[in-house]
């Protein structure tokens, strides 16, 4: 397998020459001569090695290490630089490059680099494949917890100790409950690829999407010629989360009909085709998440009692990220760093009134709602630091936050006025022009809202 190297310089002779060379011993190279292209290169195929020049226009080559450390960990870096000092090559090996070399430096020099680079990857890729087989933490739970089911509040904390008690029991049937877009679907991808079943299939299901004609065919399979249209054999969910986990996603909403076929198939773990005769033999842990009250859906028959204590022998609940405002901290600051990469876009710095705003926030939409939000401000901030103006984020009513339009004038004014300041330091020339009124007005306008400013002494 060939080693896939992508030069990151913007010298375009010596990466074009330097990509020749290294073609000619058999590496996959590609180059770049922007950070721009260097990100957009990495968004669309995965590398084992960077070759990153130290100096190059608009970022610096150690802002870019370690920006790809952390999202692409298993790919090594190779400092390259002409202008390079001994604190430049400190920096560099602490944030993670694997080797420093100094412009300019012989084909041999870069060829046992990346040598040694090779070897060190092929043992590190061995010591993972070992882990992964010995370890109920695998790579794909370690990358889901990481980087995608932040928190650091004690409910977080706990949700996670309950999908790892749940993961080592693989019979054992879990309910994960929750509002929308707090993250169900991740903790159960946590409990399956933590469980000693991880290298089995985890199929998702939306409960709620699977039409009435379609339920028996979607879930039991069908043989050829069973209906008009069952052109081949096919599996239904049941045989495809054979050995794994079927995740059965808004669960309440499962038509009436489907839900005693699928506490027969849970008790018996056989099932047949439809149109079929033969009885398959199954066997599939179920993962069930719904975002209502189950037992008020049983006490109007919507939902039946004997597959809910199916279902949860142990149950999860997420609580909303309203309830757990310090993990919107280490959420926003995560959401930002992932936009900027994907928008390329240096990283701004969070105004820390943001964040507090934030806090004050009912967030209907969650965690998914919070995502959205970073990614909108990401587009259309044109400022190197992130305020609540960006969020559209404004005025408090009832102990909340309200987003979109605030119709309280006086209010919106004021709190305008407030950000403006904030965004310029408490300049109030600079404050003003972002306004569009001059200092005079502002100054009216500060008076009027008893805003002050502490002047510090020189």
């Amino acid at each position: 397998m060939k080693l896939k190297v992508l030069i990151l310089d913007d010298e375009t002779d010596f990466a074009d020459e330097l990509k020749e060379f290294l073609q000619l011993r058999d590496f996959d190279v590609y180059t770049a001569n922007t950070p721009g292209e260097g990100f957009e290169s990495l968004r669309r195929r995965p590398y084992d090695l960077m070759i990153l020049d130290i100096r190059l226009p608009g970022m610096s080559g150690l802002d870019i290490l370690k920006q790809v450390r952390k999202l692409y960990p298993s790919m090594e870096v190779i400092i390259i630089s002409g202008h390079g000092d001994m604190d430049t090559v400190i920096q560099a090996m602490r944030d993670g490059a694997i080797d420093y070399l100094r412009k300019p430096f012989r084909h041999i020099d870069i060829q046992l680099s990346i040598e040694r680079t090779e070897k060190y990857l092929k043992l590190y890729r061995q010591f993972r494949e070992m882990q992964d087989q010995h370890s109920l933490i695998s790579t794909e739970l370690e990358r889901l917890i990481d980087r995608t089911f932040i928190g650091e509040s004690r409910p977080i904390r706990q949700v996670l100790e309950l999908a790892n008690t749940a993961a080592k029991y693989g019979n054992t049937n879990v309910l994960i409950t929750g509002e929308s877009g707090t993250g169900k679907e991740i903790v159960a991808r946590i409990i399956h690829y933590a469980s000693e079943q991880h290298s089995q299939p985890f199929c998702a299901v939306n409960s709620s999407a699977v039409t009435d004609s379609l339920l028996e065919s979607e879930f039991f399979g069908h043989v050829k010629g069973s209906f008009t249209g069952a052109i081949n054999d096919k599996k239904g969910f049941f045989e495809i989360a054979n050995g794994g986990t079927l995740f059965l996603d808004e669960i309440a909403d499962m038509p009436f009909a489907l839900q005693a076929k699928l506490l027969r198939a849970i008790e018996e773990k056989r099932i047949k085709r439809v149109g079929g005769t033969d009885e398959i033999q199954v066997d599939f842990r179920i993962i069930a998440a719904t975002n209502h009250n189950v037992e008020n859906l049983i006490e109007t028959r919507q939902f039946r009692l004997d597959l809910f204590h199916r279902l949860n022998t142990l149950t999860i609940n997420i609580p909303p990220l309203r309830e757990r405002p310090e993990d919107i901290d280490p959420l926003l600051k995560y959401f930002v760093s992932y936009f900027s990469v994907r928008l390329n876009k240096p990283i701004p710095k969070i105004n820390a009134q943001l964040v507090e705003t934030l806090k004050q926030y009912d967030f209907p939409g969650n965690v998914r709602e919070l995502r959205n939000m970073v990614e909108r401000a990401m587009i259309f901030c044109n400022t190197q630091t992130l305020s609540p103006i960006d969020f559209n984020i404004s005025g408090k009513k009832s102990g909340k936050v309200t987003t979109g339009v605030v119709l309280n004038l006086e209010e919106q004014e004021q709190n305008l006025i407030l950000q403006a300041l904030n965004e310029c330091g408490y300049n109030q020339m600079l404050a003003a022009k972002l306004l569009g009124i001059s200092r005079d007005s502002l100054i009216r306008r500060m008076r009027k809202y008893n805003i002050r400013i502490m002047k510090e002494s020189d």
